[in-house]
């Protein structure tokens, strides 16, 4: 695969990314009431651990590190709405520190980890389960969106 930084670790990347962002000069835009950040957080974290309790119940892997470890195409569901339902929880996450930051320069980070998890991680996974799944996958992409 062609992974270069597991998914974990380039939400924390990011998130850090952003932080730094938004101590730029410029970089300060809003004051965000302190329940708003919760919103995408709370978002994120239900639509990530609703995907993660579904991989767990069909007994296949929640690691990106280990696609062939991968036991079951799972497509019911969230995964009816989202190929990446993991992923998009991330993103959302990474919403939620943005806005708590208060910076319009921060949230160039949520751009920046969806365009480097799009060529670095999901497109060798789609490679992956194209081979493992073959038309099965294929008619799966042609139903359900990669994010959303």
């Amino acid at each position: 695969m062609e992974l270069k930084i597991p998914p974990l670790l380039l939400v924390v990347l990011s998130a850090a990314l952003m932080y730094g962002l938004s101590r730029l000069p410029a970089g300060h835009a809003w004051q965000a009431s302190w329940w708003l950040p919760l919103l995408p957080a709370a978002a994120g974290l239900a639509v990530a651990g609703t995907a993660a309790a579904t991989f767990r119940r069909r007994r296949t892997t929640l690691s990106p590190l280990q696609p062939q470890q991968t036991q079951a195409l799972v497509s019911h569901g969230i995964f009816r709405y989202s190929r990446n339902p993991m992923y998009l929880g991330m993103a959302l996450l990474l919403a939620s520190w943005g806005i708590y930051l208060g910076s319009l320069p921060a949230l160039a980070g949520i751009p920046l980890f969806v365009l480097y998890l799009n060529r670095f991680q999901i497109r060798p996974e789609e490679r992956f389960l194209t081979e493992k799944f073959g038309d099965s996958y294929r008619a799966y992409c042609r139903q359900t969106r990669r994010w959303l």
